[in-house]
């Protein structure tokens, strides 16, 4: 039911856009228009050369928040995080993605490692869920002043940060209630704590990488569309990056889904082919070249799935 419902959702984004984008005249004209100019080349390479800065950073950051359970090199974590992105294309949500990433430790450290993949994830929300939320409230104060929309917003955004907060702050009552499940079952195994300057070391560094992929979207839309409000366009692409972070994507419709949540947030307008541009290239750049680094790195790895489990 869940996998029909996830078909569902991209089929209406696919209609969504189709939608959108027949109602603009010359479509091909236009698309072709948009790299007629040579300092579009610039910027494209510009946004690849984030790339790396971007999953660079994500790799640090699990080298660090798994120091205390197996230190390994960050050529190690490099090789870890992009074979996580490729196998994360396989199920929604990337639910799968740490089955790769935990193959790079010993085998009975990867219950422990499986745990901080999850805990990882929430200091990145952390800070795309703030700042999307903040974005989402402004967004909607212009726009809708009369219903009580923008304190569900507000609430249900609360309730996700308290959320990561407590998880972050009790990783170990967390490690100790998944001992009831089998794979969690593991002789001699580190208890997890983040020490406060380590959580304040993983915000940090979190907000960079925030920085650098919404830089990348900015940059490139502003290239195409520079008549645009700065500020509302942060506010909108802040808006774009927390609900693509909290709707689980299938990766074949996955562009689709992306494209129709920067055509709501953006508002679409005149702007429709720019922001399909926009939220498909940065998911090419982000995702489909990483997944391809990934695949090679799993290919040369020799790495056999079966064998990432726990003894």
């Amino acid at each position: 039911m869940i996998s029909g419902l996830k078909i569902l959702i991209g089929i209406l984004s696919f209609w969504i856009i189709y939608n959108r984008l027949v109602q603009i005249p010359h479509l091909k004209d236009q698309f072709l228009h948009l790299f007629s100019e040579p300092g579009m080349y610039l910027v494209i390479a510009v946004t690849l050369l984030l790339m790396p800065v971007n999953w660079g950073i994500e790799s640090y950051k699990w080298k660090r928040i798994t120091s205390q359970i197996q230190s390994v090199s960050y050529k190690t974590a490099l090789k870890s995080v992009f074979s996580g992105i490729c196998v994360g294309n396989l199920a929604p949500g990337r639910a799968m993605e740490f089955l790769a990433k935990i193959y790079f430790f010993k085998p009975e450290n990867r219950p422990d490692v499986t745990v901080l993949h999850f805990i990882n994830g929430m200091f990145q929300m952390l800070i795309t869920v703030t700042v999307g939320l903040i974005a989402v409230s402004m967004k909607l104060n212009k726009t809708d002043s009369s219903s009580n929309f923008i304190y569900y917003v507000i609430a249900g955004g609360v309730c996700l940060i308290v959320f990561f907060c407590w998880a972050i702050l009790n990783v170990s009552l967390i490690q100790s209630k998944l001992k009831l499940i089998k794979w969690f079952r593991v002789k001699d195994t580190a208890k997890i704590q983040f020490s406060g300057s380590l959580i304040i070391q993983l915000i940090t560094l979190s907000a960079i990488r925030y920085l650098v992929f919404t830089s990348q979207f900015f940059i490139l839309f502003n290239a195409l569309s520079p008549q645009n409000n700065m500020l509302e366009t942060m506010l909108s692409i802040s808006a774009y990056f927390m609900l693509t972070s909290l709707i689980p994507m299938v990766s074949f419709i996955e562009p689709a889904i992306r494209a129709a949540i920067a055509l709501f947030v953006f508002n679409g307008g005149d702007d429709t082919v720019i922001i399909v541009l926009c939220s498909t290239f940065v998911w090419i750049i982000n995702v489909v070249v990483p997944s391809l680094i990934g695949y090679i790195i799993i290919l040369r790895e020799k790495i056999d799935f079966r064998s990432a489990r726990a003894n």
